[in-house]
C-alpha cells in the first residue's frame, strides 16, 4: 500500500500551518507591567511604585487568613454571603447588591464582558487607569480617551465624548495617576447626561479621602446607571490576596454573577477580606499616616522645585520639566535603591507616580529628589 503525503497539519509537512487567531482587539493589548520591585545588585530597596499600604495588612487580618490555611483542601464559598455581609454593615449597603472579584480588575473585565462588545465603546479620561483600556479590547470593544482639564476629569469632556454606542464610562475618583478627583455633583450630572450608558466610578483609593466620602454609594442609591468598584489591595493592604467589590442595581449585579466563575476567590482572601474591613483601628491609622505624610512630601518636593497637584489618594504625581528631566531623575532614585512609577504609558511622560511610604521612606526620597533638583540648578548655573 502506498504511503499517503502527509497533511498540512502533520509533522514533515512543507504546507504553511494555518494561524489560529485571536478575537478581534485582543492582539492591540500592550501588556500591563507592574511597578517594579527589585534592582539588580541591591538588596535595600525601597519600592515606592505601587501604592502599596507601607503598614501592611492588620494583624486580625493575617490571623484570619492563618486560621483559614488549616481548611484550604475545601472549595470556599461561592457566593461570598458572609464577606458581602460584612461589607454591607460596615458601609451601610444592601448585601444582595454586592458582588466581589479577584481585585476590582475582575469587576472591570465583567463589566465590559457582559455591556461592551464589537460595535460599542467603552469611554474614560485620557489618563484613566489602563485596565479600561485593556478589558475594553478584550470584550472587542472600542477604547475612547475623553481629555482631562489640569490634570483632573473634565465632566463635560466626556459627556461630548458620548455617543449612543458607548455602553460604559469609567472614572475613577480619585484617579489613578493623577491622584486628583471629582465632586459627587459632577459625577450625578455626567450620569444623568447619559442614561442609557453605565458610569463606573472607580473607588479604588476611596478610603483615602477622608470617613465621610463613600465613594459613589449614594449616586449608586439614587441613579439606576451607576455601578461603584472598590478594592480591598489599597488601604487594606491585601493586594497580594486580589480581593475587590462593586455596588449597583440588582439587575446589573445578576448580569455580572452570571459569568463569575463560582470559585473566584480563595477562602484565605474571603477571610482575610472580612477581618479587614471590620478593623477599623487599622484602616483610621493607615488613612491619617497617609494623609499626614502625603502633605509632607509633597510639599518638601515643592520646595526642591517638584510640583504635584493636591492628592486625595496614597501616592503623589511629581512633575518635572520634561520627560528627560523626569527619566533622568527616575535613573538617580534607582541608583539609590528606590523604585518609582514611571507613567509616560498614561501619557504623563514628564512625571513620576510616588507612593507614600512610611516616614523614613517619604524622607529618604525627599533627600535623594532634593539632590537631583540641586545637582541640575549647579549644572545650570
Amino acid at each position: 500500500m502506498s504511503q499517503q503525503p502527509p497533511s498540512p497539519s502533520q509533522p514533515g509537512s512543507d504546507q504553511p500551518r494555518p494561524v489560529i487567531q485571536p478575537q478581534p482587539g485582543i492582539m492591540e493589548i500592550a501588556l500591563y507591567e507592574a511597578g517594579a520591585a527589585t534592582l539588580s545588585g541591591r538588596s535595600d530597596v525601597l519600592k515606592l511604585s505601587s501604592n502599596e499600604n507601607p503598614f501592611g495588612a492588620s494583624d486580625k487580618t493575617r490571623e484570619a487568613v492563618a486560621r483559614a490555611a488549616h481548611a484550604m483542601h475545601r472549595y470556599p464559598s461561592t457566593d461570598h454571603a458572609r464577606l458581602r455581609a460584612a461589607i454591607a454593615e460596615v458601609h451601610g449597603l444592601d448585601p444582595d447588591r454586592i458582588i466581589c472579584g479577584v481585585g476590582s480588575d475582575e469587576i472591570i473585565h465583567f463589566l465590559c464582558q457582559a455591556y461592551a462588545g464589537p460595535g460599542c465603546e467603552v469611554l474614560f479620561t485620557e489618563h484613566g487607569f489602563l485596565m479600561y483600556r485593556i478589558s475594553a479590547l478584550a470584550a472587542g470593544a472600542t477604547p475612547v480617551a475623553a481629555p482631562e482639564r489640569e490634570r483632573t476629569t473634565d465632566i463635560d469632556a466626556l459627556i461630548a465624548a458620548a455617543t449612543p454606542d458607548t455602553r460604559l464610562i469609567f472614572v475613577a475618583n480619585p484617579n489613578n495617576p493623577t491622584g486628583t478627583m471629582v465632586a459627587e455633583e459632577e459625577l450625578a450630572r455626567l450620569a444623568e447626561a447619559v442614561p442609557q450608558t453605565l458610569l463606573v466610578i472607580d473607588g479604588a483609593y476611596a478610603e483615602y479621602v477622608g470617613p465621610d466620602f463613600d465613594g459613589g454609594a449614594g449616586l449608586v442609591e439614587r441613579l439606576p446607571n451607576v455601578v461603584m468598584t472598590r478594592t480591598f489591595s489599597k488601604i487594606y493592604g491585601l493586594g497580594g490576596l486580589r480581593v475587590g467589590w462593586a455596588y449597583a442595581a440588582r439587575e446589573i449585579i445578576d448580569v455580572l454573577n452570571r459569568i463569575r466563575g463560582p470559585f473566584n476567590l480563595s477562602s484565605l482572601a474571603l477571610e482575610g477580606a472580612e477581618a479587614a474591613v471590620r478593623d477599623h483601628a487599622h484602616l483610621e491609622h493607615s488613612r491619617s499616616e497617609n494623609a499626614r505624610l502625603r502633605d509632607w512630601l509633597a510639599a518638601a518636593l515643592a520646595e526642591r522645585g517638584v510640583p504635584s497637584d493636591p492628592s486625595f489618594a496614597n501616592f503623589i504625581l511629581a512633575r518635572f520639566e520634561d520627560a528627560a528631566t523626569a527619566e533622568a531623575c527616575d535613573a538617580m532614585l534607582r541608583g539609590e535603591g528606590i523604585i518609582v512609577r514611571g507613567v509616560g504609558g498614561y501619557g504623563l511622560p514628564q512625571c513620576l507616580r510616588i507612593t507614600i511610604g512610611d516616614e523614613a521612606s517619604c524622607r529618604r526620597v525627599a533627600h535623594v529628589i532634593g539632590q537631583f533638583m540641586a545637582g541640575r540648578a549647579a549644572v545650570a548655573t
